[in-house]
């Protein structure tokens, strides 16, 4: 394989790949949002514990989903290399 230029074909995998990877980040970074926010809504929490439980729901989904993106990429990164 040419490792200097890549084909029409490895071009579109990693087009595919990292749009794979972006939704499939953001999909898991919403529910775990959406499960702190369930949390704020069931247990009828104060206005200041709620909001640190939403606070905390968006930064563990934005942590989340930010190591659903580089474990995705990263392993496609490793196949590509292998020649797969």
């Amino acid at each position: 394989m040419d490792m200097g230029r890549e084909s029409r074909w490895e071009k579109d995998a990693m087009t595919v790949e990292i749009a794979f990877a972006l939704v499939t980040a953001a999909a898991l970074a919403g529910a775990v949002f959406a499960v702190a926010l369930t949390l704020t809504l069931v247990l009828d929490l104060s206005d200041a514990a709620s909001e640190g439980v939403r606070t905390g729901g968006a930064l563990a989904g934005g942590a989340v989903g930010v190591w659903r993106l580089v474990r995705v990429l990263c392993r496609f990164d490793v196949e590509r290399r292998k020649g797969h």
